[in-house]
């Protein structure tokens, strides 16, 4: 497991580096707007330009960019300046980040307390009203597209705009340093947006992995014996049907914490996906390239930590 790890962590690296260069040749390959121009104003000068591409340094060949730049990363883990504003990425990452962690991981809460027990409901009802009820829910809470979802729910529910005013609008969001009570009522709809997909995907996925584990003979067996049909089902069926939810969950944890562009854009959340996207806006490649690398090192890690769970709920995995 050991030998294991320490490959995987080396893979991170050489990936970290890849996506990096990728990112790099992406931004000067396809027609995007020149940062210096943007930087520049309304009618800019020919000169005013060369000086502000000579201060960012886009003078010089993208060689020669890439190389200072993952000097300063790996030396300083400095991931430079910003075009537009000149603040250093790194601390404009790390002041979003609580954003983000805050819209994640309550989003997650939501989503397993939603879809795990509708999954397990309709495995064992199976072809029961509530059943066909909950996964033709399921079906178009999938189909829905987040930000129009988003758009939606404002349009419904919030306190400003809405028809009916219950949630917090958008641009709502407060710190939970500064207003632990505003912080939660600024996320609530957020939190119910996001969630609505990924705990419909959830309870399909679990429904179908629970209806296939309870056919196997090992669940016969145990059923046999006399077991009680909530300890036949959540001691040796669950164990088994989670573990590909625990594949998607890690995966889905690290994609959301590089950052729900599309919610967070929505509800005008200042986490590190809507930084990403002011950036694409403005040709910032410093802060493209610093949003992308924290969001693969995210769901790199994330990736290992599954690969490891499994070795703790399915005694079978092994690692060499």
């Amino acid at each position: 497991m050991v030998r294991y790890i320490i490959r995987r962590l080396l893979w991170v690296i050489v990936l970290l580096f890849v996506v990096s260069a990728v990112t790099f040749v992406i931004f000067y390959e396809l027609p995007s707007a020149d940062p210096a121009v943007l930087r520049a104003g309304k009618s800019p000068d020919p000169t005013l330009i060369a000086q502000i591409r000579h201060s960012l340094g886009l003078d010089k060949p993208v060689y020669v960019q890439y190389w200072l730049y993952m000097k300063k990363v790996v030396l300083h883990f400095d991931f430079g300046y910003s075009f537009q504003d000149s603040q250093p990425v790194r601390k404009e990452i790390l002041s979003r980040l609580p954003a983000t962690i805050s819209l994640t991981l309550g989003a997650v809460v939501v989503w397993l307390l939603v879809g795990l027990p509708v999954g397990i409901v309709s495995a064992i009802k199976r072809r029961s009203l509530a059943d066909r009820i909950s996964m033709g829910g399921a079906l178009l809470a999938i189909s829905a597209p987040v930000y129009w979802l988003g758009l939606l729910s404002l349009y419904l529910f919030a306190k400003d705009i809405g028809v009916i005013h219950i949630f917090d609008g958008s641009g709502t969001y407060t710190p939970f340093s500064q207003d632990p009570a505003k912080w939660f009522g600024s996320l609530l709809l957020p939190w119910l947006v996001l969630a609505a997909s990924f705990a419909a995907f959830y309870a399909r996925l679990l429904r179908a992995n629970l209806i296939d584990v309870m056919g196997e003979d090992y669940i016969r067996t145990a059923r046999a014996k006399g077991l009680p049909e909530r300890t036949v089902i959540g001691r040796h069926g669950m164990r088994s049907a989670i573990t590909p939810i625990v594949t998607a969950l890690g995966l889905d944890i690290g994609i959301l914490l590089s950052g729900a562009i599309l919610t967070e854009t929505v509800f005008n959340i200042p986490g590190i996906g809507r930084l990403a996207y002011e950036g694409i806006q403005n040709a910032d490649l410093p802060v493209i390239q610093g949003t992308v690398l924290f969001g693969a090192f995210f769901i790199v890690v994330a990736n290992l930590v599954v690969d490891i769970g499994y070795a703790f709920l399915d005694p079978r995995v092994r690692y060499s």
